[in-house]
């Protein structure tokens, strides 16, 4: 049976301060309600290891890159969003597709099994 989750990111929003705080206020109101879901949050990368230290609400990379590593300024793995303690990449978001070109082919080449 598929898990059920609620999922949002903030984009590029929020400085870290903010964001920790968002992070921490969600999970404050949604303590003590019996949810039949998982929450899940998606921060900037700059965001993750702080955001997934201060909650324990599921926490996201807003994306990764296509390879695990090498010379490729600026991106970031999938085992590197993972040190971080975030669980989970959103992947294939409509923004990613309109703005960078991003097609079922290259979500193919991001995804894989950590």
């Amino acid at each position: 049976m598929r898990k059920n989750i609620v999922a949002g990111n903030w984009k590029m929003n929020k400085n870290l301060q903010e964001g920790v705080a968002f992070a921490k206020d969600l999970e404050a109101a949604l303590a003590g309600k019996a949810l039949k879901w998982d929450v899940i949050i998606g921060t900037p990368f700059i965001h993750l290891a702080s955001v997934a230290s201060s909650t324990k609400l599921g926490v996201a990379a807003q994306n990764c890159a296509d390879k695990a590593s090498g010379a490729y300024t600026g991106e970031v793995s999938a085992d590197m969003v993972a040190s971080t303690g975030a669980k989970y990449v959103i992947l294939g978001h409509s923004e990613r597709r309109t703005y960078y070109g991003e097609t079922d082919a290259i979500l193919k080449e991001k995804y894989c099994w950590h």
